[in-house]
């Protein structure tokens, strides 16, 4: 048999992240079956150390900085050139802001170390199976740890570790808010991105758009049963054009971040009958 300490331990403790809000989940340990226990939560950064690296540098394994900036200069240097992007259309969807990223990042991924654990006030000895670490997991780029432990009883658990999250890596995109208009034979599609968990100086939310995003549009004419993309870029206002009489189309749109290359599912459909 297990020593009662390594029963509590708590599961399956891992980070799930939705347009950057960072929450760490976990599952009580096999002994904890009721719901005396409590539970305590502590995180930690990755510390790296200043360092410049180019498109052509050799990355050391596992360093997803690295390994992003060299992404990053080469979508870079094909823009620059002319050359079509891999995954867009043209160059016009590729994120200006990515160079503002590169200024930064380009001087800071090596690694160095770590820091040391640090207390989640509001996660300290709480029941829930899970923590809000969106503030303290802010910096996008860095990787992050947490871990919990348990106690029952006054026995005390050993502490369970995530695996290394990077939020800029592994935070999925929530697809766009999508709202139609009817003009005579023409759609007015508008659409809004998911707000990311921060607030600008005025306090205001700040929309996942700050990473120049790309819409994608799609129309299914339901009596054919067939779909076409109508529109992709940047614009959150789309007109669809020619719609046939009497049929009914449904719309669905989609994210896709090209710095990622990565989409968000599909919004719900959206259907109209047309006169």
């Amino acid at each position: 048999t297990q020593p009662a300490n390594e029963s509590l331990k708590p599961q399956r403790v891992h980070f799930q992240s939705r347009n950057f809000h960072n929450i760490l989940h976990w599952q009580p340990g096999r002994a904890c079956l009721g719901n005396n226990s409590v539970y305590f939560v502590q995180y930690k950064i990755r510390v790296e150390k200043k360092q410049r690296w180019g498109q052509e540098s050799v990355c050391p394994e596992g360093d997803t900085k690295c390994l992003m900036i060299k992404v990053l200069l080469k979508l870079n240097a094909s823009c620059k050139h002319g050359h079509k992007l891999e995954h867009t259309t043209t160059c016009s969807s590729y994120p200006s802001s990515a160079i503002k990223e590169l200024r930064f990042l380009s001087f800071s991924v090596s690694r160095y170390g770590e820091r040391q654990w640090k207390n989640k006030e509001n996660c300290w000895g709480i029941q829930e199976f899970f923590c809000d670490l969106t503030n303290e997991t802010s910096d996008i780029w860095e990787p992050y740890y947490g871990r919990v432990r348990t106690t029952l009883a006054g026995i005390h658990s050993g502490w369970t570790m995530t695996q290394r999250f990077t939020p800029w890596w592994e935070t999925k995109i929530d697809p766009p808010v999508m709202s139609i208009t009817q003009v005579n034979e023409s759609l007015l599609v508008n659409l809004h991105a998911p707000n990311l968990p921060y607030r600008d100086q005025k306090g205001g939310n700040v929309s996942m758009e700050y990473y120049e995003l790309v819409y994608r549009v799609f129309v299914i004419n339901n009596s054919l049963e067939k779909e076409r993309k109508v529109y992709e870029g940047a614009h959150r206002l789309v007109e669809i054009k020619v719609l046939s009489p009497h049929s009914g189309y449904c719309v669905v749109a989609e994210i896709y971040q090209p710095m990622l290359d990565r989409k968000s599912q599909r919004s719900r459909e959206r259907c109209v009958a047309s006169p």
